[in-house]
């Protein structure tokens, strides 16, 4: 079944979605951050079937968060590479990481994240780049920004009446 693009959406959280939103795309991103890069590599860590893990593979790459760089001309062989706008998605991924810790480990963590100068585990939030503060609390919330349609508008008032 061809699911509906979101990429024409006003909203940022759908468009990033239409580039990220299936599982197999995220796990294929935190293996390229583990530092795999090849096929070979991404197919045996994922256990993922050759043909879904080319899709998913061109899909990252047309959505611009891998790149397709050849290393070998005899076979033509490919290496798959985080790029800016990939390497950008760290912060996602460890939020999710944290998250799925919180709530979906009741045996506890597998993986955890660490400061590799102190060896100190880290407790990653989201804060505020102006002030420091974590985002979570109360004192944020979401408007509409200044290129913003009248459905966003909607959408954002519907949710204050709403008391959210």
């Amino acid at each position: 079944m061809q699911r509906k693009s979101l990429g024409n959406t006003q909203c940022p959280i759908a468009r990033s979605l239409d580039r990220v939103g299936e599982w197999w795309s995220i796990l294929i991103l935190r293996d390229a951050f583990y530092g795999l890069t090849r096929f070979d590599q991404f197919e045996q860590s994922l256990g993922i079937s050759p043909n879904m893990l080319t899709r998913r593979l061109n899909a990252l790459v047309e959505g611009g968060l891998l790149e397709r760089r050849q290393y070998c001309a005899h076979p033509p062989r490919f290496e798959y590479v985080l790029t800016e706008r990939g390497t950008d998605f760290r912060p996602v991924m460890l939020a999710l990481l944290a998250w799925g810790n919180k709530h979906f480990a009741p045996e506890g963590e597998s993986v955890t994240l660490v400061n590799k100068l102190t060896g100190l585990v880290a407790d990653p939030v989201l804060v505020d780049r102006a002030n420091g503060q974590p985002v979570s609390g109360p004192d944020y919330e979401m408007r509409a920004g200044p290129a913003a349609g009248e459905r966003i508008h909607q959408r954002i008032a519907a949710a204050r009446r709403a008391g959210r």
